[in-house]
């Protein structure tokens, strides 16, 4: 039996089988480089332990010579994948160095085919017999080539390269790698090159054997690779049971998961995601299909979304309704994100859904009752007013009478003066306006009325306030002032809301006035610019002011210190100025009596506000 034959075919044997088993696993995914770079220093590998055992059976010095010369092409395949193997698995190593070793290594190569008969020899004069394993094996005997230290310095180079990479990934915590690979790498590394520097220098008489240490690097490094593969596979388990928990928890949470890959423009998603949209199980699902089941005035402004966030690799969240088969309609709240790459370019973006049909059901009946009360609020209001608004409307109907009259005296004279006439029909004619627009604002108050934003002047706002409570005001002896600052821009809002919350604060002024018993019975209402984008209207009264714990309590629902009071106008106020963008509080004024402020945005500064 040849010990020879067996052992170099076994090295052969095993290489083979090493690149047979990482070979498929770089087809499958181009992107595990260790995995192809491995398989070709098992194929380069195994190359060489055919050339070395045909070194080992030469017969003449030709033979020999040839056999060596095309050896150092497996050799170059493994100093060149080793290096690949290294930047991609570790992760580490200095640029210049491993091109330094690849360009060292193809300059012997070259020096190879082109300087004496190989890189090693300059001439080869005859063949000397040595024992090896139970037989004779050749031993060339010749002149060492000189261009043999180029060689010898690529797999120094090499050394150097591949401990530097280790020493690097030791330091960033993957130590289990930098010893496995780095250490096995270059202590074979460095025992080849020993190896090979005594034998063609002649320092000793040895067979060439370097394609054992190339075993022994290749074996560690699919050792390692085996690990990642065993560590792979405990983390796919890892992942399962987190999919499964995650799955329950979006169940739980009725979730519905997505996830988008940016560059193959690919949409995955989750059962309950689907069911939201419309879609069965086994429907093909792309973004452009579930663009079109978003309702058509909510459409372009999800296609922006989805298109700008990207762009920008932001967060973003958005409420939309999405139209059903059988033409139901769903609100959707929908909150996702955009995974970026290491150059943060973006890869993929994912995000959930959730159905908030039922939330928005409720705050649209929570807005209608709002509404209701508030109208109930009105009503209660201008119940108070409605003498004072009589007597109010009661003096133009009287001046219309009393024209009427004159009219009718001046037209009994013969001629009749039509000039008295003419400007007596003015008179009723402007008394009548007057009456009209008496009973429009009380119209106005009392229809319901949604909210309609629009650009308001306060200063008109503040006079029709004024002319409505001033006959109530009046009576009760109270003096309205009010205080407009020059040069005020409009406000938006809705006027009729405004003017409900105006006159509920003044009429609790005039209540809380009533109560202290002042003889100085007053209210001002003064509108001044509060900052760049906000008014500020103030209403003052000289009562008996506020507790100090209720200046917060009295705009809670159903709170109310007066006998007859419902204990909602304060806090109906308070919500209809936040819809408007705004704040409403109350505070003690320092010589007696309670301020109520509120803020709304001015018009210009709320229309430059996103929607």
């Amino acid at each position: 039996m040849s010990w020879v034959t067996v052992i170099w075919s076994m090295i052969a044997a095993a290489s083979l089988t090493l690149a047979a088993a990482h070979l498929p696993v770089w087809a499958r995914n181009r992107e595990a480089l260790p995995s192809l770079f491995l398989a070709l220093m098992a194929l380069a590998t195994a190359v060489y332990a055919f050339c070395e055992m045909a070194v080992l059976r030469a017969q003449t010095p030709e033979e020999f010579a040839a056999v060596v010369r095309w050896a150092h092409i497996p050799i170059w395949l493994v100093v060149v994948a080793l290096v690949g193997f290294v930047r991609t698995y570790l992760k580490a190593g200095r640029w210049w160095l491993a091109w330094s070793v690849v360009g060292l290594r193809t300059l012997s190569l070259l020096l190879n085919f082109t300087t004496g008969v190989n890189l090693n020899y300059s001439a080869i004069t005859g063949l000397a017999g040595l024992p090896f394993l139970g037989e004779t094996v050749p031993v060339p005997i010749g002149t060492p080539n000189p261009w043999m230290v180029i060689g010898n310095l690529s797999a120094l180079a090499l050394v150097a390269f591949v401990a530097d990479a280790s020493v690097t990934a030791w330091r960033r915590g993957n130590r289990s790698a930098a010893v496995t690979v780095g250490a096995s790498a270059t202590f074979f590394a460095l025992a080849g090159a020993i190896q090979t520097m005594l034998v063609f220098w002649d320092v000793v008489r040895m067979p060439i054997t370097i394609s054992l240490f190339f075993l022994g690097l290749i074996v560690a490094i699919a050792y390692e690779l085996g690990r990642e593969v065993l560590r792979a596979s405990r983390l796919v388990q890892e992942l399962h049971e987190s999919d499964q928990r995650m799955a329950l928890a979006a169940d739980a949470a009725n979730l519905g998961i997505w996830v988008r890959d940016l560059a193959r423009d690919e949409l995955w998603a989750s059962v309950r995601l689907r069911a939201m949209f419309g879609f069965t199980q086994t429907e093909a699902l792309d973004p452009e299909r579930l663009l079109e089941r978003i309702h058509a005035d909510d459409r372009d402004t999800v296609r922006q979304l989805l298109v700008g966030a990207p762009a920008t690799n932001t967060e973003y969240d958005a409420e939309f309704r999405v139209t059903l088969p059988g033409n139901g309609v769903r609100w959707i709240a929908a909150r996702g994100r955009v995974d970026v790459d290491e150059r943060h370019r973006p890869t993929r973006s994912r995000g959930a859904c959730s159905d908030v049909t039922a939330r928005k059901q409720a705050e649209l009946e929570t807005l209608q009752l709002r509404q209701e009360i508030a109208h109930a609020g009105r009503v209660s209001v201008m119940g108070q007013l409605a003498s004072s608004l009589a007597h109010e409307i009661n003096q133009p109907l009287g001046a219309i009478l009393r024209n009427a009259e004159a009219a009718s005296l001046v037209l009994q004279e013969v001629p009749a003066d039509l000039d008295e006439i003419r400007a007596i029909v003015d008179d009723i004619i402007h008394d009548d306006q007057r009456a009209g627009a008496v009973i429009d604002k009380m119209r106005a108050l009392l229809r319901r009325h949604d909210i309609d934003m629009s650009p308001v002047l306060v200063d008109e706002l503040l006079r029709d306030v004024a002319a409505l409570v001033r006959p109530d005001a009046a009576a009760r002896q109270i003096k309205i002032t009010l205080e407009i600052a020059e040069g005020l821009p409009p406000v938006m809002g809705d006027r009729v809301h405004l003017q409900q919350v105006l006159l509920n604060l003044v009429s609790n002024g005039m209540d809380a006035i009533d109560a202290a018993s002042r003889k100085d019975r007053r209210i001002a209402v003064r509108a001044t610019r509060n900052g760049a984008d906000t008014l500020e209207i103030a209403v003052s009264d000289n009562g008996s002011g506020i507790p100090q714990d209720g200046l917060e309590r009295i705009f809670g629902s159903f709170y109310t210190t007066k006998p007859t009071g419902m204990g909602m106008g304060l806090s109906i106020s308070r919500t209809l100025i936040e819809t408007h963008g705004g704040r409403l509080w109350a505070e003690n004024a320092d010589g007696g009596g309670a301020r109520l402020r509120f803020t709304l945005p001015i018009a210009n500064s709320a229309l430059r506000q996103p929607p």
